[in-house]
């Protein structure tokens, strides 16, 4: 009986959500938004000007997720929106800006999550995400996601360019990598938490090669929706589902409340 106190105080300080069928649809969402958004930014302002503003947001966004005591969508999905522009501006300044290859940009941040995820294990012997409730595994996480989110842009750039598989076939061959590891969960028992950080992975350069897909011209191999018309649309998609897991509680494990 007296555990059981402890259990629900320790359920109130997790500062992530429940993983469910909502949690995929409101990521992938954020990933193609992002990768619109900043394409639409850079292109219409000062690149040096958008990559400073998607640098704010996201350090203000984060700073308000650190603070906050508990998990709150609206709060928790805006930092993740802002990894989202940013993430992917710092992969396309490695290869707009400095000229790096695609296929290298994406092995540099594939060693990078790799590190981060070995001290991760190292320091907390866990990687589970819903063992965050504390500082140093919430800034753990935020690491992870930031480098999840340029490495799927990296990755998602260099099947569509570099590979010419073109934006609908590489959303089509990451909607395959995407179910595989919940597959190989559930048939052959594949370890859940790492089948949930390699589906997580594969969500960026799924979502946005589809939103890059409607959004480029058909010249660039899309069917020419604007970059700023699909970024309008998945803004308003993303605000109404996390207003909806707001009032609902639907991302909250009600069992352990």
């Amino acid at each position: 009986m007296a555990a059981q106190p402890v259990h629900k105080a320790v359920h109130l300080l997790k500062k992530v959500p429940e993983i469910t069928i909502f949690f995929w649809i409101i990521k992938l969402l954020t990933t193609a938004m992002g990768e619109t958004t900043s394409d639409y930014m850079v292109n219409h302002i000062d690149p040096v000007i958008a990559v400073a503003i998607g640098a704010f947001g996201l350090c203000i966004a984060l700073v308000l997720q650190l603070v906050v005591r508990r998990y709150i969508p609206a709060v928790y999905w805006f930092a993740v929106v802002m990894v989202a522009i940013f993430g992917t501006m710092a992969a396309d300044v490695l290869h707009i800006g400095l000229g790096i290859p695609y296929l290298t940009s994406t092995i540099f941040f594939a060693v990078a999550l790799a590190v981060i995820f070995g001290a991760w294990y190292a320091t907390e012997k866990t990687l589970a995400i819903h063992s965050i409730y504390t500082l140093r595994r919430e800034l753990f996480y935020w690491m992870t996601i930031i480098t999840t989110f340029a490495l799927g842009t990296a990755l998602g750039d260099m099947t569509a360019t570099t590979l010419h598989l073109g934006y609908l076939t590489s959303g089509l061959l990451f909607i395959v990598l995407f179910a595989l590891p919940g597959l190989a969960c559930w048939l052959l028992g594949l370890n859940e938490i790492l089948a949930f950080w390699f589906a997580y992975i594969m969500t960026r350069p799924l979502g946005a090669s589809f939103a890059d897909w409607m959004g480029k011209p058909r010249d660039a191999g899309g069917i020419g929706f604007g970059t700023g018309t699909i970024s309008l649309v998945l803004t308003v998609l993303i605000i109404a589902l996390v207003a909806y897991m707001t009032i609902t509680h639907k991302d909250i494990d009600r069992k352990q409340v």
